[in-house]
């Protein structure tokens, strides 16, 4: 895995040998940030399911102000912290391994208080994971809590990836702007509307 564009570009970055995380491929990733990349520009990500943190990064490396990202899988947590390290960009980076079921999203310590609320968010569930996303089941209310007004700001875009014809609930808090179908999934890139 690398970085495509940015500040950071053609660095290379650790990725997880088993089948706990899923990287995005190169394409993909191209064609999502060159249609997203003013909201990109100087804002507060969060990278969700972040993995080894190949899509926060890239928004790091293409000028996102900083990044938090949270993973639940050691191994990813450790393989993402030596891509950070690798990066030198520990000061724009908050790693939290957590429980998305049991996150408040709140990012909380001394080193917390740039980092919120977020101004773009990449929600990337196991595939295994979507069909269970039905009102008012685990999923469906962490999704709800990231609509707090002290998680996100206002207008806030939310980046979901989810595979190909796959049946799910989504919040209408989340309202659906475009989507992209490529290589068997489809990403779908949302604003948020409180109270919609």
């Amino acid at each position: 895995m690398r970085i495509i564009a940015g500040k950071y570009r053609r660095r290379k970055l650790q990725a997880n040998p088993g089948l706990v995380t899923r990287p995005i491929i190169d394409r993909v990733k191209e064609c999502l940030f060159e249609n997203i990349s003013q909201r990109v520009t100087n804002s507060r990500v969060a990278d969700i399911f972040a993995g080894t943190g190949t899509i926060g990064l890239e928004a790091l490396s293409r000028g996102a102000r900083c990044v938090t990202f949270i993973e639940k899988d050691r191994v990813a947590v450790d393989l993402l912290k030596q891509n950070i390290e690798t990066l030198g960009c520990d000061e724009e980076t908050l790693v939290w391994p957590a429980d998305i079921f049991r996150c408040s999203f709140k990012p909380k310590g001394e080193k917390a208080e740039p980092f919120a609320p977020f101004d773009l968010i990449f929600f990337d569930p196991p595939y295994a994971m979507v069909p269970q996303m039905v009102e008012g089941s685990p999923l469906w209310k962490a999704v709800l809590r990231l609509t707090k007004p002290d998680v996100s700001a206002d207008h806030a875009t939310l980046v979901l990836r989810v595979p190909e014809h796959a049946k799910y609930d989504w919040p209408e808090d989340w309202k659906i702007d475009w989507s992209l179908d490529m290589a068997n999934m489809q990403i779908h890139v949302c604003t948020l509307q409180r109270g919609a």
